[in-house]
């Protein structure tokens, strides 16, 4: 097949050195070259491969991964644009509107479209209701739909929980990847929380689970002393009226929940040692600042999780809690945040950019084999994110693209297809819009 060179005053491979006046090389979908523009164009010459040129004049970067999102709440945004003083008060204004019902369907395909538009290519999306499970699927985003599983007693989960959710699983659309969302340590009992990981490995499937989002899952310190692992309780509310004052973290550490093939939401309310622990699995963890702002939570440990090391990404939340699925509103939001907790390496911008690319494909096991993306290399899906954003040197574009970047994306560009494109960038390209 023929090449497409994808030129532009600056491109960002996020896992190798931004490069002024680069190129990427693309056929049949994937990355053929990535470098200077010169050595690119040099290159293919060399090795006799015709190819048609598209420049852009600002920035060139791998699709944005958004971690976490439910995109069948798109139809929510009335929810999304309270402010609230906790997740329960958040919660007593979703209930209401999610209970009188809408066409799932239709909702999460606008999101998706709002996704793609906005230069993601790729989501971890969190489903609820069926009728929004083909979302990912009819847009052609990559990523992993995960259904939704809450508020299951132990008694219930045996007697047809298990099955119910089996089937759920098996329903759903592939590509993209599917996986299992247990809600949250406190909406879900102790067996469920323990078959749930089986369940998805033994289907070489991904888990992701909200953990840290509210403020009754902070880390405590113990009241009873013997391990409450091995006391026969049944879910946390358990636990902590039995005085143990556990975080939910070691709680669904014990269960098996975590590991390099779950990612957590949101991470607030995590003290040092719940992130030690995520850290010792490999689990990363999606931040969603605007999201907890609406909500009215803490914002999270952003400095902390950057001067340790975490693996990390960036998730919008849907738009019943966050003011858009635009994910460089979020990268924003974590430069600030990161700032005023006293986070003062040069690398912030580039660590960021970092986390909502690449970050998001390692948290959906994304980030190897013949499928990866969120990245620019050799042999990765050619999935990109053209921004509008004037490049000056290095360190300032990458600057101004963190802090100036929500709602400039000019185009994106999923498995080497162009699938959205102003008219400012056809007519600069000569790409199709």
């Amino acid at each position: 097949m023929r090449v497409t060179v994808y030129s532009a005053a600056l491109v960002v491979p996020v896992t190798a050195p931004p490069t002024l006046d680069g190129a990427i090389a693309v056929r049949d979908g994937r990355i053929l070259h990535v470098g200077e523009r010169a050595w690119v164009v040099a290159a293919l010459r060399e090795r006799g491969l015709d190819f048609d040129e598209a420049h852009w004049t600002g920035v060139l970067m791998p699709g944005l991964v958004n971690a976490h999102t439910h995109l069948q709440y798109t139809g929510m945004a009335q929810v999304g644009a309270g402010s609230y003083q906790g997740f329960e008060d958040w919660a007593r204004a979703f209930n209401p509107v999610y209970e009188r019902g809408q066409d799932w369907a239709a909702a999460a395909a606008a999101g998706a479209r709002a996704a793609l538009e906005a230069g993601t290519t790729a989501v971890a999306d969190v489903v609820t209701d069926l009728e929004a499970m083909s979302a990912l699927h009819d847009a052609g985003l990559h990523g992993i739909t995960y259904w939704e599983v809450m508020d299951w007693t132990n008694e219930d989960w045996r007697a047809r929980g298990r099955d119910q959710v089996e089937a759920a699983l098996a329903a759903l659309p592939t590509p993209p990847g599917t996986g299992l969302s247990p809600h949250a340590p406190y909406s879900l009992e102790i067996l469920p929380l323990l078959d749930i990981p089986d369940i998805v490995r033994e289907r070489g499937s991904r888990i992701h689970i909200h953990l840290g989002e509210s403020a009754i899952e902070r880390e405590f310190e113990h009241v009873a002393a013997e391990p409450w692992h091995a006391k026969g309780l049944g879910s946390l509310t358990e636990l902590r009226q039995a005085g143990y004052g556990t975080s939910a973290t070691d709680y669904v550490d014990h269960l098996g929940v975590l590991g390099p093939d779950c990612h957590v939401a949101h991470g607030v309310y995590l003290g040092a040692k719940d992130r030690a622990i995520l850290r010792a699995r490999g689990t990363s963890v999606a931040l969603c600042p605007r999201s907890n702002a609406v909500i009215g939570l803490d914002e999270p440990p952003v400095a902390a999780y950057l001067h340790e090391g975490a693996p990390i990404a960036v998730g919008t939340d849907s738009l019943s809690s966050s003011p858009s699925l635009d994910l460089m509103g979020d990268v924003a939001a974590l430069h600030r945040i990161a700032r005023a907790q006293g986070y003062r390496w040069d690398d912030l911008p580039e660590r960021l950019l970092a986390a909502a690319t690449h970050g998001g494909a390692r948290a959906m096991g994304l980030h190897m084999g013949p499928h990866r993306t969120g990245y620019l290399a050799v042999g990765a899906r050619a999935d990109l994110a053209f921004l509008d954003v004037p490049v000056s040197d290095v360190h300032t574009t990458l600057e101004d693209t963190v802090l100036h970047g929500e709602g400039r994306c000019a185009a994106t560009v999923i498995s080497g297809r162009v699938r959205h494109a102003t008219d400012a960038f056809a007519h600069q390209t000569g790409a199709p819009a």
